[in-house]
């Protein structure tokens, strides 16, 4: 199960002590039902926002925001939306298990239904970890727990905002995989933040490019590239090409000329 996200003319103004901040302005985005999408640009330009306004963590300023026709509050309370952050944010003295079972715990008053916490462990790679309190687990593995703890509702809608931004390059690329195999057989719609070019056209369908502060799409990149991926699809032309499409969107094409054929996750 999957659900669109539409946002319309979304804007969203932060009030401080000093001048006000316009962080977001006038975001039309679509993504559709089952897509893996990224959203890529400057740091500040407002993609964890974003995230949050999608979730119904922060409530817009203007503009209107529907998860499969509902709005983030709505959708939220159906249990609709996942969200894994840059660190995992697991509870120290609960297990695996007890971590990832947790949101089953607090909704079951409510008569909600999720997946088997043992379930979502096999689905994300930690059989046999079930037990492992989190100091115990490697940073990647602590970030699969997230992602199963995310999952055991059976979301809708995934929203990734950076999941392994703190790992090492080669964890990371082992995690997108990862993430990509997860991803496909929970057939939920994916939007994932993320700094990285390379990392955004390997994993996804369409790549959103933002500006910076005050954050607006300014551009959209559709990824044709075959699924399911694995790390030698890196090494095509068809892949570069997106690479600099997407580069082309974020720099301009005279000033991303200038910049290295290809950088690191």
């Amino acid at each position: 199960m999957s659900r669109d996200v539409v946002l319309r003319a979304v804007s969203m103004l932060f009030h401080g002590r000093g001048d006000d901040v316009l962080a977001l302005d006038k975001v039309d985005l679509d993504i559709p039902a089952g897509r893996f999408v990224s959203l890529i640009g400057p740091s500040g330009c407002g993609k964890s926002t974003l995230l949050r306004l999608i979730a119904d963590i922060l409530k817009p300023h203007a503009g209107r925001i529907t998860l499969g026709g509902d709005s983030p509050s709505v959708a939220r309370q159906a249990r609709s939306i996942g969200f894994v952050f840059q660190q995992p944010t697991l509870l120290a003295w609960r297990t695996v298990r007890q971590n990832v079972e947790l949101p089953l715990k607090i909704v079951r008053k409510h008569g909600v239904r999720g997946a088997s916490p043992d379930e979502m462990i096999e689905l994300v790679g930690l059989r046999g970890f079930e037990n492992a309190l989190p100091h115990e687990l490697s940073g990647g593995m602590q970030q699969r727990a997230a992602i199963a703890r995310a999952l055991v509702l059976r979301p809708e809608v995934l929203l990734l905002d950076e999941p392994f931004g703190a790992l090492d390059e080669i964890t990371r690329q082992r995690m997108n995989l990862e993430l990509l195999r997860i991803w496909a057989e929970s057939g939920t719609t994916a939007v994932l933040v993320t700094h990285s070019i390379a990392e955004a056209v390997f994993m996804s369908d369409d790549v959103h490019i933002m500006s910076a502060r005050p954050g607006r799409i300014t551009g959209s990149v559709a990824i044709d590239l075959p699924r399911p991926r694995d790390l030698s699809i890196m090494r095509g032309q068809e892949f570069f090409g997106c690479v600099n499409k997407v580069r082309d969107g974020l720099f301009g094409r005279e000033a991303s000329e200038d910049v290295a054929p290809m950088e690191s996750w």
